[in-house]
């Protein structure tokens, strides 16, 4: 049987609502951000009706093209893939969130450009806390300083931090990499005297196991969107 896509949303929701009662947390703790970076604008405006109010975008160019029309006002949208230092431009006046930022090139050219646009710009650290050489992110050994550069940045604001778990056969294998991002915000929200949040991590396959190890925020794409 093809599930609707409200029921797909409904589904999500509950086992968000479930990880969160395991690890003895609220179902308002948790923000879900659909990934909406393989569907059309006519099927995210839908999940909006649906009540879905975060949305994942991981091209600059597709998503210029695609939110022609902006969201309403209540709605966000969230840079979730690697972004080019020469594309922040465009994706400081398009985002509303950042999730991305891995290196210090990337955090001054997001400085100029929101320097230029007379705003500040929420952003994440995206950390590869499991260090595979093909997953983005800034590597441990320079997370340190890289928090301390965005922290003294008057034009971005830091949030928090986000990791990508490997593939692997099992949630339960992805544990460890949720558990390691939130010790290492723990530790640099003790080290820098700041609240940092926001733990985006978790996605389809594993969002559940990212919930109960403290994620903030979800990001879930095939769950909802794929029938």
């Amino acid at each position: 049987m093809v599930l609707s896509l409200a029921r797909r949303i409904e589904q999500v929701q509950s086992r968000i609502a479930s990880a969160a009662d395991r690890a003895g947390r609220s179902y308002e703790d948790v923000t879900l951000i659909a990934v909406s970076k393989t569907v059309a604008r006519d099927v995210v405006d839908e999940a909006y009706g649906h009540g879905l109010r975060q949305f994942g975008e991981n091209r600059v160019q597709e998503t210029i093209a695609k939110y022609a029309t902006p969201l309403p006002d209540d709605a966000g949208l969230h840079m979730i893939g690697q972004l080019q230092s020469n594309k922040s431009g465009a994706a400081v006046k398009l985002f509303d969130v950042i999730q991305s930022v891995d290196r210090r090139s990337l955090v001054h050219a997001l400085e100029k450009h929101a320097a230029s646009a007379d705003r500040t710009v929420n952003v994440l650290i995206e950390v590869s806390i499991s260090g595979e050489v093909q997953k983005a992110g800034c590597p441990l050994c320079q997370v340190d300083d890289l928090t301390k550069l965005v922290l003294a940045s008057p034009q971005l604001n830091l949030l928090g931090f986000m990791a990508m778990a490997p593939y692997t056969a099992t949630a339960e294998e992805a544990r460890p990499v949720f558990t390691g991002l939130r010790d290492l915000r723990n530790r640099l929200q003790q080290d820098f005297d700041r609240s940092l949040p926001w733990l985006s991590m978790g996605m389809t396959n594993d969002f559940e196991v990212a919930i109960e190890e403290g994620a903030t925020h979800v990001r879930v794409g095939r769950a909802i969107f794929s029938e």
